[in-house]
């Protein structure tokens, strides 16, 4: 009897963290892991989080030139519990972790004579929000083939600018995200 008390005063315990946390806006437990040192761990299993949107040699800055002959494809996935806290509050909470998985692109390939379909991984790279972590909130982490864990990538690289500069909510590209920019809209977010 005392172990099924406990168990349900436990459970309540829980209940209540977890609701608490997910109206201060801080995304539940499948946010950013990192190393003692500060250093990202490579998030597993991120192909089964919420899939925003691919985009097919989407170009700029340097790599844009490099990249017209065979196109990137850009395929961008954001932690579950971020994407339903965005969907009925029109921004980010803490712990949204991105990733954008960068495939390389063939046009020919078995039945296939046009278009463009993805193959090999070209790049990783993470956008995470964690407001006590870093300045400025976001941080971005490039992970090299096979890394496990990635070194935030230095303020001074043109990322940070960029998504400060173009980022339609909050430092992110909502403008390239269809499921999202109507929560955006509805909830007068998107500059």
């Amino acid at each position: 009897m005392i172990k099924a008390i406990l168990c349900v005063a436990g459970c309540l315990v829980l209940a209540t963290v977890l609701t608490t946390r997910r109206a201060a806006g801080e995304a539940a437990g499948d946010g950013p892991e990192f190393t003692a040192d500060g250093q990202l761990r490579f998030p597993k299993g991120y192909r089964e989080w919420t899939f925003l949107s691919a985009g097919l040699g989407m170009t700029y800055g340097p790599a844009a030139a490099e990249a017209r002959d065979e196109p990137r494809f850009d395929n961008v996935f954001v932690n579950r519990s971020a994407y339903k806290s965005f969907l009925a509050s029109g921004r980010w909470p803490d712990k949204t972790t991105f990733v954008l998985e960068i495939r390389k692109s063939q046009s020919e390939g078995s039945i296939n004579k046009g278009g463009h379909f993805q193959t090999s991984t070209a790049a990783v790279e993470v956008h995470v929000k964690d407001e006590k972590r870093f300045k400025g909130s976001w941080a971005f982490f490039g992970f090299g083939e096979g890394k496990k864990t990635a070194k935030q990538i230095p303020m001074s690289a043109s990322c940070y600018s960029c998504h400060r500069d173009n980022g339609a909510v909050d430092t992110t590209f909502v403008q390239f995200y269809p499921t999202l920019l109507d929560a955006a809209k509805a909830n007068h977010t998107l500059r």
